[in-house]
């Protein structure tokens, strides 16, 4: 009897910046290129690997459109996490998902985020976390993701700016350059058990078996 292909756990960490937050992260922030960034890899991902997500409503709208634009049923692929303590402020677009876990309301904002963002990164298995633009949130989940997957691969996308710039000038990373100086991002073809996320001349292998293949600069 055929075995079930085990298919990897892709996070993503990504937010558009509020001008009303800390400017450091508007200020950088490249809206345009965190909206393709975020299509382009939900494109690539939800057809070969399961995104999982915390649902930012400037994000959830744009992984629903590229949902839309898919030929075959991919809705099980997607993992929507979502606090109750925004349980007034949930967008029509969450809906669209099948797979929403819903996590308890704690006394404050913050304390029901930081749950929420534990049982989302601590309870999953994890090969690669992405992240793109964003504000604290994304230095609060890469510090959990480095810490419950240290062996998993990180890729901040600089060139969307915003807390994911900073959070690529502050890790060492072999392609730095390039992740800050990029701005195409497209979709590759899957070849044998990889698919590529291609940041134009760096092509990022995000759903493999292999990690160590994950990174070629071309």
């Amino acid at each position: 009897m055929a075995t079930e292909k085990r298919l990897n756990n892709i996070f993503l960490s990504a937010s558009i910046p509020s001008p009303d937050r800390d400017r450091r992260f508007y200020d950088t922030a490249d809206i345009i290129a965190i909206r393709d960034a975020v299509k382009a890899l939900a494109s690539v991902v939800i057809p070969n690997a399961n995104l999982i997500w915390g649902g930012h409503p400037s994000i959830t709208p744009l992984i629903k459109h590229v949902l839309e634009q898919t030929n075959i049923d991919v809705n099980e692929h997607m993992i929507l996490y979502q606090s109750l303590f925004l349980e007034d402020e949930f967008i029509k677009d969450n809906s669209t998902f099948r797979n929403i876990i819903f996590t308890p309301k704690q006394k404050t904002h913050k304390e029901s985020i930081d749950s929420m963002r534990l049982k989302m990164i601590g309870e999953n298995m994890f090969s690669v976390g992405v992240f793109i633009g964003g504000m604290e949130g994304i230095f609060d989940e890469y510090k959990l993701f480095k810490e419950k997957h240290p062996g998993a691969l990180i890729i901040p996308l600089a060139s969307t700016g915003g807390a994911s710039r900073i959070l690529c000038e502050e890790i060492q990373f072999e392609h730095k350059e390039r992740l800050i100086n990029d701005y195409a991002y497209m979709v590759y073809i899957t070849i044998e058990k990889y698919t590529i996320f291609q940041l134009k001349s760096i092509p990022v292998l995000i759903v493999c078996e292999d990690k160590k293949s994950y990174l070629n600069a071309g």
